[in-house]
């Protein structure tokens, strides 16, 4: 039997990088799962991948920046498996790197429509199916560069991902219902391509590169994928509240 047999799981940004990943272990698992993304033909091709490998799921095509798309996304895996075991918030973009003297109010707003208004929006429209049920787990995909090691709008957001979790974990601890986060070192994924790294701002990600260890090996997006997993599991069922760097150490320099 799989970790996630019988289970329902919603994976924003599964159509990509460590979002697809974790849809399609999670698939292999036993959930049935409900991916969301912006890009129609990607979030087709995933799930049929998914259903390829015998699972099953449902692909919503949706911009998670808006409040009603996340409110959207969650209606539609409660109208068609009629609850939401597992809720991971993976969608977001990179912030290019801009430190505060060169981001202004428009991107910095975009990065955190994203990365993290979306997760408050979609942590209080599922916590609703949650509370019925009194079970879940939500696991959300913060990123080292919390710690400030990104430029100011990602860093910000992250941060407040991680507060945001451990707030979630805080009023439910006496309850079945879980939060825990996920924070990313360097994964390649489509967000960091060699060619999309050109766009950043060259001289602050150097400054933040002077605070991390680079020489080790980069995490890949099944890593994060099999670390989500744990969270959304039963095998840790005892745990909330923590944050989990999967980044081989880059961190620990």
């Amino acid at each position: 039997m799989g970790r996630l047999e019988n289970k329902i799981a919603i994976v924003t940004g599964g159509n990509s990088g460590i979002g697809r990943a974790t849809a399609l272990l999670f698939a292999k698992e036993g959930a049935k799962v409900v991916i969301s993304g912006r890009r129609d033909e990607e979030n087709k091709k995933v799930l049929a991948e998914i259903t390829a490998n015998g699972g099953e799921g449902l692909a919503v095509t949706a911009d998670v920046s808006k409040q009603e798309d996340c409110h959207r996304i969650v209606d539609a895996a409660i109208q068609k498996y009629g609850r939401i075991d597992v809720l991971v918030n993976n969608a977001g973009i990179a912030d290019k790197h801009k430190p505060i003297d060169r981001c202004d109010e428009d991107w910095y707003m975009t990065v955190c429509l994203i990365d993290q208004f979306s997760v408050y929006y979609m942590c209080k429209y599922t916590i609703e199916h949650m509370s019925k049920a009194g079970v879940g787990s939500i696991v959300n995909i913060s990123s080292i560069g919390s710690q400030g090691l990104a430029g100011i709008s990602y860093s910000a957001a992250k941060a407040a991902v991680n507060s945001m979790t451990k707030n979630i974990a805080l009023e439910f601890a006496r309850t079945a219902i879980r939060c825990n986060a996920v924070a990313p070192g360097p994964t390649p994924t489509p967000l960091n391509e060699p060619e999309v790294f050109k766009t950043f701002d060259q001289e602050f990600a150097a400054a933040c590169a002077e605070h991390l260890d680079l020489t080790v090996p980069e995490a890949q997006a099944e890593d994060q994928a099999e670390a989500i997993l744990y969270f959304a599991s039963d095998a840790s069922k005892a745990v909330t509240g923590q944050i989990l760097y999967v980044d081989h150490g880059t961190t620990l320099y």
